[in-house]
């Protein structure tokens, strides 16, 4: 589970996007993780990432979901495309 990190606002030649018009950011907070994958054999891949890491995932990655008015996104390990250091 992570939480997306909102960017800082961007002005192009002086022109001001209203927040309807951006594009919503692709880094994030890890939050929390789970136990891994499970494989074939039975046993959990160990997971890469950990909570407090900051990483880069794919415009249409993951499951958007609200908890007590928060935003996060489930995301699987294989969408993510890198930590942040």
């Amino acid at each position: 589970m992570v939480k997306r990190l909102e960017e800082q606002e961007q002005m192009r030649g002086g022109i001001i996007i209203p927040d309807s018009a951006k594009e919503k950011p692709q880094q994030a907070s890890v939050i929390a993780v789970g136990n891994g994958k499970l494989l074939e054999t039975g046993e959990r891949a160990a997971l890469e990432v950990k909570a407090g890491d900051r990483i880069l995932f794919g415009k249409y990655s993951g499951s958007e979901i609200k908890i007590e008015g928060n935003e996060y996104l489930i995301l699987k390990e294989d969408e993510i495309l890198g930590v942040l250091e």
